[in-house]
């Protein structure tokens, strides 16, 4: 399958062949589909607070302990998929044609004052004419104006306030001094990018970071990652085939975010705030912000000192009693139910392997119609129950059972996680050993006009946390607002 060179351009990329041998066999055989017992919904699965209840959770982060603390925040890859219609719309007027009134790209023409970044010397008086358009998408996009569709998320103008224009970096550190700072008043954030980027980001954070940390009286320790290229993942052709560029090279494509439990891996705090680098809102929202990032640490905190307790007691005494009472909260509070084992020896054995994991919870938003991983119950190899977080992709629509569960699915997952990554002995868990291979997914793409098949490695908040311990905690929708495409900057979440 493989010539001398291609070893050669494996093993010069980090990867063993085996690894690569492996990954086409993935393509040729799949991934199974996940076998779901039922959505997770308020009552088995999703737990929905009180005010009192959410307060409570707060004060119980607030009063906890922790062995270091950080805000993770993916922001990898250019920001090209948010302007695809820009781009659409350019090569519309380019060819001559004005584009109709509710086209993406006249829509933005026509309010380009409502962005942060609009400035009136670069794109003048905004008139209603194909001219102004083809100019004011010119400019947005091209290397002779703001380059936006070149340049990643991050270091774009989200929002604009009375004194200052924030990016979407930026509103991530105002957002991380309000709830992440430690004791030392000193707020660590992990931000994965593209080495590409990095001068950017650099550039976009030393202008706001002097300010910022007088502002609010903190000190930012920022950490800046990258995803590993041993984790991309070759391509193969329609046939299953190791997929080759004109030059006869073997094609490696990035596996997607699931490819950062790596870099996460290397995070060196036990609470972690998970968070993507496109959902942020105006600091309006910033209140509810911190307030149910604060719940989501408090209720993970509160799980992982049950757990905990749990653990050392097996240690110490294990008994028929202990064991059904750690049973009864793995049912009630993770939807973890158990298969029967034999005597107390084997059943110490297994509750001791589902209770000693990495922790997390996760934010869940009524759905609406947004795009979004769903939280179920799943059943697992060894036929044991666990809350997931899954892609449509990973359910397979032609069965009854799994396309009724979706149907009857309330929530999704904003991507909003707190996660425990060490153990009660204050060890760090090793997380890619819970990660889950058979819950990745083949997606198709194309290279300069042939297609392919891609790889996708088990995502971060999906199969990457397979085997964690979870709990589903319901948030406001106001703590959701994700920018995808360039209008979503539009909506009230991040205006002014």
């Amino acid at each position: 399958m493989f010539t001398k060179e291609d070893i050669a351009q494996i093993k010069g990329r980090g990867v063993d062949l085996c690894q690569v041998e492996a990954q086409v066999e993935r393509f040729k055989k799949g991934f199974p589909w996940m076998r779901i017992v039922a959505p997770a919904t308020p009552g088995r699965g999703i737990k929905v607070m009180s005010g009192n209840e959410a307060k409570a959770a707060v004060e119980y982060y607030n009063g906890s302990s922790v062995d270091g603390k950080c805000k993770f925040v993916p922001a990898s890859g250019a920001a090209s998929r948010m302007f695809k219609d820009m781009f659409s719309g350019l090569a519309t007027l380019k060819a001559g044609e004005d584009l109709p009134s509710d086209a993406p790209g006249a829509k933005l023409a026509a309010r380009i004052k409502d962005f942060a970044f609009y400035d009136a010397a670069l794109f003048g008086e905004p008139e209603d004419t194909a001219s102004y358009r083809l100019d004011a998408l010119n400019k947005l996009l091209g290397e002779d104006g703001l380059a936006y569709g070149s340049k990643p998320k991050g270091v774009l103008k989200f929002h604009r306030y009375a004194s200052e224009i924030r990016t979407a970096i930026a509103e991530h550190l105002v957002e991380a001094q309000e709830y992440m700072r430690g004791q030392d008043g000193v707020c660590k954030l992990v931000v994965t990018i593209s080495p590409e980027h990095r001068e950017l980001f650099e550039k976009a954070v030393s202008e706001v970071l002097p300010e910022y940390e007088e502002r609010y009286g903190v000190h930012y320790d920022i950490t800046f990652t990258y995803q590993d290229k041993a984790t991309d993942t070759v391509a193969v052709d329609m046939a299953n085939e190791p997929f080759r560029t004109s030059d006869g090279e073997l094609l490696f494509r990035p596996a997607g975010h699931g490819a950062l439990i790596h870099n996460l891996d290397k995070v060196d705090a036990e609470l972690v705030s998970i968070k993507n680098i496109d959902n942020v809102a105006h600091e309006k929202l910033l209140g509810t912000t911190s307030l149910y990032k604060q719940v989501l640490m408090g209720e993970a905190l509160r799980l992982r000192d049950k757990i905990f307790n749990y653990l050392k007691k097996l240690d110490d005494a294990p008994d028929a009693g202990l064991c059904a009472e750690i049973r009864a909260f793995l049912d009630s509070e993770l939807c973890v139910v158990l298969p029967e084992t034999s005597d107390l020896k084997a059943e110490v054995k297994l509750l001791r392997s589902k209770l000693d994991r990495p922790i997390r919870a996760c934010g869940m938003v009524r759905n609406e119609g947004e795009p979004g991983g769903g939280p179920y119950i799943v059943e697992g190899p060894d036929g044991s129950t666990s809350l997931q977080i899954l892609e449509s992709v990973q359910i397979n629509k032609d069965d009854p059972a799994a396309a009724g569960a979706m149907a009857r699915a309330t929530h999704f997952n904003p991507v909003d996680l707190v996660c425990i990554l060490k153990n009660y002995r204050g060890e760090k868990f090793d997380l890619p050993s819970h990660v889950d291979q058979d819950a990745g997914f083949i997606s198709s793409k194309s290279y300069q006009g042939r297609e392919l098949k891609a790889l996708e490695l088990p995502g971060l908040w999906n199969g990457a946390m397979s085997d964690w311990n979870t709990v589903f905690v319901e948030v406001p929708l106001e703590t959701f607002n994700p920018v995808k495409v360039v209008l979503d900057l539009l909506r009230p979440a991040h205006q002014a």
